[in-house]
């Protein structure tokens, strides 16, 4: 095991992250939110750190009250709100006052209108990427983060980790850092060199443990039923069901940013599968409250080659089997047991999408493709989705008469050692106007 530890250096909690104040119930206020649901069988029971039904075993969600009435006026709200996904708080479960603790303000990134990709991809109905490489820690992590840090405080958690591919131990040890909570976060050893740096830098404790995330993710399920993480909130453990609501905040935006209407299709990457699975409820959740016109939203998943379970188990019509040993450069999307692989399957499949993958060689080309075409860097995941894009596309899947939205969900500096070998100088000149015209650069 290979161990990287820095000193602490929060000694508590300031005033201004005290946990809200409970209801007449004796549960903390967490805005709409009412309660926890199990996905499968419907049963109830109050808001806390809990992920697992206790009756079926199925997962946990976050049950809501939302607010119902004129929805212009809660349209007027919102976009009165502040440039951060707080615009957002009625729908989240989070106190009101959320934009006024100290946190890191995730979200409202760039929804970038692809012109020159749709060009060379024939995309004629409108292409856009939603590029939530804008966020604090560079990566779209930071807004289920944002959502978990809220519950630590509402749950009297004093530290706060997780099991991560790399950008939710940034998220993490940032949001940590930020709102005086002491960090442990937990990856695989040997992830991209630039993402350890980054979970390290914020003063928290970064873990390396030998073997895969699911490896690391089954070490952090021991250690919350152990009296050694007695204080601990694990975002995307104990505190899943809050965590993962906050993938919600991008349905919201891309409608927003689109108008306040639905796009026609939509491409997600997979790692786990949560971020896709609370799009689609997020999106479901703005045509309920009359925010946008219904229509229908083909959603399609993305997944890495070297990393696949769920692209497979849809391609085969069988149940997601998991990947022992991933093998692919898209690190962030190499979790071999994804929780949410088969509601993925049936998201696509009810809303007429489909699952594909794509290999390391393809994630590369995209990556390049989108650099060059519209200025964004994206990393590996990025590169994946586009790739699949291109894919469906090429297939005859997609089609490209629709408006379709491509997720890219971090920074390319990230993953440099995916696109170094193909990217560096045009050429090596004498300082000299002769040497300019003999390279053919003139």
């Amino acid at each position: 095991m290979a161990v990287q530890t820095v000193a602490n250096t929060a000694s508590g909690e300031s005033a201004d992250s005290a946990a809200p104040a409970p209801d007449e119930t004796g549960t903390p206020s967490l805005g709409a939110a009412v309660a926890l649901s199990c996905r499968e069988c419907g049963t109830r029971t109050p808001l806390g750190p809990s992920f697992v039904c206790l009756e079926c075993f199925g997962p946990l969600e976050v049950a809501y009250e939302l607010p119902t009435g004129d929805p212009e006026a809660l349209r007027a709200r919102i976009e009165a709100g502040p440039a951060s996904m707080w615009r957002y708080a009625p729908l989240l479960p989070v106190p009101a006052d959320v934009a006024g603790k100290p946190n890191l303000n995730p979200g409202f990134t760039q929804l970038v209108k692809a012109d020159r990709l749709a060009a060379e991809l024939g995309v004629t109905g409108g292409l856009y990427v939603k590029d939530d490489s804008g966020n604090p820690t560079h990566s779209f992590k930071d807004r289920p983060v944002a959502i978990a840090l809220e519950a630590a405080r509402a749950f009297g958690f004093t530290t706060l980790s997780c099991s991560s591919t790399g950008n939710l131990a940034g998220a993490v040890g940032a949001a940590a850092s930020r709102a005086g909570l002491r960090s442990c976060v937990f990856i695989p050893e040997g992830l991209e060199q630039s993402k350890v740096v980054m979970a390290a830098i914020y003063g928290g404790d970064l873990v390396a443990i030998d073997g895969t995330y699911d490896d690391v993710n089954r070490f952090c399920s021991e250690l919350i039923g152990d009296p050694l993480g007695e204080g601990w909130g694990f975002t995307n453990v104990n505190l899943r069901p809050f965590y993962a609501e906050g993938s919600k905040s991008l349905a919201y935006e891309i409608c927003e940013q689109l108008g306040w209407r639905l796009p026609d299709q939509i491409v997600i990457p997979v790692a786990s599968g949560c971020q896709l699975v609370k799009i689609d409820k997020g999106l479901r959740e703005l045509v309920e409250l009359g925010l946008v016109e219904d229509k229908p939203v083909r959603i399609f998943a993305a997944q890495a080659e070297g990393c696949s379970p769920v692209s497979r188990a849809y391609k085969d019509g069988t149940d997601v089997r998991p990947v022992r040993r991933p093998d692919t450069i898209a690190k962030s999307l190499a979790i071999g047991n994804p929780a949410d692989g088969p509601y993925v399957i049936d998201i696509c499949r009810r809303s007429g999408g489909a699952v594909e993958d794509v290999n390391d060689a393809q994630i590369v080309d995209a990556m390049k493709l989108l650099a060059r075409t519209e200025g964004v860097f994206a990393e590996t995941a990025g590169g994946v989705t586009l790739g699949v894009t291109r894919k469906l596309l090429d297939e005859g899947v997609l089609d490209p008469s629709l408006s379709t939205v491509v997720l890219n969900t971090g920074d390319g500096l990230k993953t440099l050692d995916a696109v170094a070998p193909s990217a560096g100088p045009s050429a090596v000149i004498a300082p000299s106007l002769d040497a300019f015209r003999a390279a053919g650069l003139a």
